[in-house]
């Protein structure tokens, strides 16, 4: 198995025009951080973990060519506003994307994509086929895949493990016996948005400390606003087996 970190930031962590500050700056490649998103690559099927703003950009950046299905983490715009883009992928397959989203998640992008689901739709929108998860192991294709319960703030979000990869983005609380789902992970990612205390995302030493929990060969940090830094700097403060992810990086498990 591949993974593609397509990007490792936040809508806080897009360089801003006019911004002085050290990442926004830097001319290290390293440090411009598009909207988190992840791309597994298997022998058979193409899984794309969430779609944001980013996307197609990332998706050209990459050249990515064969998309199989793509995975839902939550609704928040950051995560879902790229889905229109996904009609590149419909007129070379000649077949809807098979989406895979718990029930509220579908809502939302019914709402939020009216146009894809109204009674006479236009030509060319969008083609999707809705899966319907929750916190039960599932399959796509033979590739079995776990969801992993997480809490953002107030709203209930989903991680997913395939194979020893374990991914988690925009949580700042996991129970007990989600952890457990965790255990022999080979490869972990987990947000860290900043050093300070947020509402709804772990901060760098929260997810420090979950990562030594997990035990993972390697740790990778993603979700990383420009307040955080430099990856030169973020990297030098971390143990051997955890680093911050960087948009492009690849990586076989």
């Amino acid at each position: 198995m591949e993974i593609i970190f397509l990007g490792t930031g936040t809508s806080q962590g897009v360089p801003v025009i006019g911004c002085k500050c050290p990442v926004c700056i830097s001319n290290e490649k390293k440090d411009k951080r598009l909207r988190t998103s992840l791309f597994v690559k298997t022998d058979k099927i193409n899984i794309l973990i969430d779609a944001g703003p980013d996307f197609r950009q990332q998706m050209l950046r990459e050249n990515i060519t064969k998309l199989d299905a793509i995975l839902f983490t939550h609704e928040h715009k950051d995560h879902i506003s790229g889905l229109d883009d996904i009609r590149a992928f419909n007129f070379m397959t000649k077949k809807p994307m098979e989406i895979y989203a718990e029930i509220r998640v579908q809502k939302a992008l019914q709402k939020e994509y009216s146009y894809v689901f109204s009674d006479n739709p236009y030509p060319g929108i969008p083609k999707l086929n809705f899966n319907t998860i929750a916190e039960d192991i599932f399959y796509i294709d033979d590739i079995k895949i776990t969801p992993i319960r997480l809490m953002h703030q107030h709203l209930p979000i989903l991680g997913f493990r395939i194979g020893d990869l374990s991914y988690i983005t925009d949580a700042n609380y996991i129970a007990k016996k989600e952890k457990e789902k965790l255990s022999g992970s080979k490869v972990f990612i987990i947000n860290a948005l900043r050093r300070e205390k947020h509402i709804s995302h772990f901060t760098l030493n929260e997810a420090v400390e979950i990562a030594k929990e997990v035990g993972a060969e390697k740790t990778y940090l993603t979700h990383i606003s420009h307040n955080m830094g430099l990856h030169k700097s973020i990297k030098s403060e971390l143990p051997k087996n955890i680093e911050p992810a960087y948009d492009g990086f690849k990586l076989k498990i």
